[in-house]
């Protein structure tokens, strides 16, 4: 293997491993269990660093990586459908808190949250929702909105005090009592 590659190898491994959250949070979306999450994140960045030299640049990073992911959860299902014994199965109990009133809890909290985000000026909301909700980076995110690190902590701050305070007017509490 010449320097060339190895450099660019190098420097691909490295920006595999930041992305290690982004799959994280990612696989957490489709599995619902941490474990066999950070399981296929491992599998998936094992897998990567493995394939340095497949990757051509035709997708960015991210894109890549995501698919492998993917591949590697659903591997998962299907080794876990193979592997499982039939008799092992526990019938399915019904679980109480899926009720109507729930549900309908559920639907008045997540309309409130939306109501408070949509109350906040844009450059708060913007900020709030590409951090918490899309996970971008702190460099990123700087970037895109255009302001220092400083700036954003204060953005952020003030967003997530607005929208506590929103949540607050609303009926929702996030303090327990």
């Amino acid at each position: 293997m010449d320097t060339s590659r190895q450099e660019r190898n190098a420097v691909l491994a490295a920006e595999i491993a930041q992305q290690a959250g982004y799959l994280l949070r990612y696989a957490r979306t489709r599995v619902r269990d941490d474990h066999l999450s950070q399981e296929a994140v491992q599998e998936t960045l094992v897998a990567a660093l493995e394939s340095l030299d497949s990757f051509d640049g035709r997708a960015s990073l991210r894109t890549w990586l995501t698919g492998i992911l993917l591949h590697k959860i659903h591997d998962g299902f299907r080794r876990g459908a193979r592997d499982a014994d039939p008799g092992d199965r526990e019938a399915a109990e019904p679980v109480e808190w899926v009720t109507p009133e729930h549900a309908l809890h559920v639907k008045r909290m997540c309309g409130a949250f939306a109501d408070a985000v949509e109350a906040l000026p844009e450059r708060q909301a913007q900020a709030l929702m590409l951090a918490e909700i899309g996970g971008v980076d702190t460099e990123r995110l700087c970037g895109k909105l255009g302001v220092t690190r400083g700036n954003l902590w204060v953005l952020m701050h003030r967003a997530r005090t607005a929208l506590r305070a929103g949540l607050e007017e609303r009926g929702y509490s996030l303090t327990p009592s």
